[in-house]
């Protein structure tokens, strides 16, 4: 029900999301002789927060056109390499000569709320050296119900099948939350001796055992039985979406719990944001919009995925403690034996604390010495790690050095 009231509040306050529209552009025309006074320009402020803070943010584009390598400016083209109902495998391909010889990456991007384009600077960063994929995850309440569940080992199958398109002598980088898939799909493909199986796996800020150094948001999911999450938090997508009467973990109510984390910091950032707008400050204005139109925008999570995931991995620590299956199939780590393995930490990281990346390199016990890695980077959190200027210019070159030493 709580979706449904959602949706029509949404609906009913659509007409006044257009007024208020209408309402700024006659404020803020140029033959409009109030617009430079100080009322005009509050009231025009007071209308462009209403507007922000009712809009239902879509799903926002990658718009990489381009990198720079040793000074020249490469083309970046898109394209989606193999579709499936819950994600696309989507290319940007470098459009130069030497493009063909480049190493490939498969960027898995977290299935945890944000669309993949929260990974546009890892992508920028890592297109200048690389072929680079990533695993661009579908809005559930837009998949038709007819294409079924997509649960944990369904996410599992879709790495194992985006790495046989993609075939031997791919290189994997996890990014958060599906680092304990990707080392489980690399687990399966390297037991079976699949050509197919990563070359190298280097994993980011991601709960491989969440009882090292536990966080509030791993707290928050061993706090509560698993029921109480599917009673609360798991609702079916109400009318007009496609994806009609699929069980989900609602968009807007990740957001709330996102918002609620750091609520003094958005509501200063907005207030700042108030002040910038009547002073017209443009460049502050464009700012803050860049940031929320990219974190605003969120997406539903399959339900069965959402619930298996904090059952697996942050309730039972099925990975950590060796009895995670697949498809009833036993997941034994010990079969990783020639995928080189990095693990890549943030200091200051509030989301998964210092030491459960790096649980992986216990788990991973066959994979040689000289062909594991561990990077903590100094100051800086969860999204420092992979985005920003420490991304860029600390744990990018040593990522492309990694992967160069084992390719």
């Amino acid at each position: 029900m709580l979706y449904q009231i959602y949706e029509f509040n949404h609906a009913l306050v659509k007409p006044m999301r257009a007024v208020a529209n209408f309402s700024r552009a006659a404020l803020n025309h140029p033959a409009n002789p109030f617009s430079y006074t100080l009322p005009a320009k509050v009231a025009s402020a007071t209308l462009d927060i209403f507007e922000g803070i009712t809009r239902r943010y879509g799903k926002p584009e990658f718009g990489i056109e381009s990198v720079t390598v040793a000074g020249r400016r490469l083309a970046i083209s898109e394209e989606i390499v193999h579709r499936l109902p819950f994600g696309d495998l989507r290319r940007f391909r470098r459009e130069d000569a030497e493009a063909v010889t480049l190493p490939k990456i498969l960027l898995v991007a977290p299935l945890s709320g944000h669309y993949a384009t929260l990974l546009r600077g890892t992508v920028r960063a890592l297109a200048e050296d690389h072929d680079v994929y990533i695993t661009d995850w579908s809005d559930a309440r837009e998949v038709p119900f007819a294409h079924g569940d997509f649960g944990f080992d369904d996410y599992v199958c879709y790495l194992m099948r985006f790495l046989t398109v993609l075939g031997p002598n791919t290189h994997v980088v996890a990014v958060c939350q599906p680092g304990p898939a990707a080392l489980a799909a690399t687990a399966l493909l390297a037991a079976d001796d699949d050509p197919c199986r990563p070359a190298t796996l280097t994993i980011m800020g991601s709960p491989i055992d969440t009882r090292l150094s536990p966080t509030v948001p791993n707290e928050l999911a061993t706090t509560r039985p698993l029921d109480w999450f599917e009673q609360n938090v798991v609702m079916r997508v109400p009318f007009p979406h496609t994806g009609m009467m699929r069980r989900v973990y609602p968009g807007f109510l990740q957001l709330t719990g996102f918002m609620q984390m750091n609520l003094d910091r958005h509501l200063d950032a907005h207030a700042d944001h108030f002040n910038n707008l009547v002073k017209g400050d443009g460049d502050s204005v464009a700012m803050h919009r860049k940031f929320y139109d990219e974190y605003l925008a969120v997406m539903d999570l399959p339900a069965e995925f959402y619930l298996e995931t904090i059952q697996r991995v942050f309730q039972e620590h099925q990975l950590a403690e060796g009895t995670l299956r697949y498809q009833g199939r036993p997941v034994e780590l010990g079969a990783i034996k020639e995928t080189a393995l990095m693990t890549v930490e943030g200091e200051l990281d509030d989301i998964s604390g210092i030491g459960q990346t790096q649980a992986a390199h216990a788990l991973c016990f066959n994979i040689p010495e000289n062909r594991r890695f561990d990077y903590v980077q100094p100051g800086v959190g969860h999204y420092g790690v992979f985005n920003g200027s420490r991304w860029r210019g600390e744990i990018a070159p040593r990522i492309r050095d990694f992967i160069a030493s084992h390719h």
